[in-house]
């Protein structure tokens, strides 16, 4: 009678552990970034929070480098949507092709300040973007930052838009950006950051753009990147985004335990990535680099030599969209 006893615990026991371990979820993250960029940083943070808040039940597994979709981002978005990727924090700007309402971010020299991004996201023009999101078949859950995205060269310090006459810039691969690089008399060119590295070095590129992080952790002063100005002619927000086919298999419970940690890793990353700036901006003037900052007058010229954009893109992205964010900056 004890030896059946016992050989029923033990069946009870094993039946137990395999009903636990067929209760654990693992989904995969796409990011484009690593863990040593904000970026990643965010990712790596809502599967941390997602382990711990569903006591391991639920594992995010973070992909970074874009390496789900073999390095083309502008795939993410619809290999999320068609299941292949079953969350990511993607970029607006990868989004873009598949969602034209999140090009608003885009559009030249929109967002001053910090303030004027919060003023979007949170407002109703952010509303309306998530909704645009999950129509097309990915769950938006919260908002991240990659930051405003600032331009780089070898050759002059950039203060007004006369200064960009000619040079060659190296931008990502967006209708938007190469008409706002046009607009300003750049010769754009787009490219793989793997091109643009050594081409930045060899002076085949002159210059490039992107978020601060990225020219001090990538270390583009060493690309020839001698001039660094801090112009903010565009913020790109992340967006912490799940499948809905993967969305839709998810109890609510569940539901409310990965939008719930998606917040707090975006407020994290957003506040974390906005307190380091400075510290980052002395750091890359120790290299040597000559950073400016625009003044309001010289924003104010960018913004003019880049109205043309905006009558070309508030239609495609929506001139209510783009009404209610501008009136949300304004009243910021």
């Amino acid at each position: 009678m004890k030896r059946l006893l016992s050989m029923g615990l033990a069946c009870l026991a094993l039946t137990s552990s395999l009903a636990f371990a067929q209760q654990v979820r693992e989904f995969s993250v796409s990011t484009v970034l690593s863990d040593a960029f904000p970026w990643g940083q965010a990712a790596t943070k809502w599967a941390e929070l997602v382990e711990e808040r569903s006591q391991g039940r639920i594992k995010l597994k973070v992909y970074p480098n874009a390496q789900l979709v073999s390095g083309d981002q502008t795939r993410e978005f619809s290999a999320m949507r068609s299941g292949l990727i079953d969350m990511a924090v993607g970029s607006t700007i990868n989004w873009s092709t598949q969602v034209p309402e999140v090009n608003l971010f885009s559009l030249p020299f929109l967002m001053p300040d910090d303030a004027a991004v919060d003023a979007v996201t949170q407002g109703e023009a952010g509303k309306q973007i998530f909704a645009a999101i999950e129509k097309r078949g990915v769950k938006p859950l919260a908002w991240g930052e990659n930051g405003f995205r600032e331009i780089s060269n070898s050759k002059l310090a950039i203060t007004k838009p006369a200064d960009l006459k000619g040079l060659k810039i190296r931008v990502v691969g967006s209708p938007l950006f190469l008409d706002t690089f046009n607009a300003l008399g750049a010769n754009p060119t787009q490219m793989s950051w793997t091109d643009a590295q050594p081409a930045l070095t060899t002076g085949a590129v002159d210059g490039q753009e992107n978020p601060i992080a990225v020219y001090d952790v990538a270390r583009i002063d060493r690309a020839n990147q001698k001039y660094l100005t801090q112009w903010h002619y565009m913020n790109d927000p992340l967006i912490f985004g799940v499948s809905q086919r993967v969305w839709k298999t998810l109890s609510a419970e569940d539901q409310k335990l990965l939008q719930e940690t998606a917040i707090e890793a975006g407020q994290w990353e957003i506040a974390k990535a906005r307190s380091e700036l400075a510290t980052t901006l002395d750091r890359i003037r120790s290299y040597g680099i000559d950073v400016r900052e625009l003044t309001a007058e010289e924003h104010a010229a960018f913004v003019q030599a880049t109205q043309s954009v905006y009558e070309k893109w508030t239609p495609k992205i929506g001139a209510d969209l783009v009404e209610k964010a501008q009136t949300a900056i304004k009243n910021r």
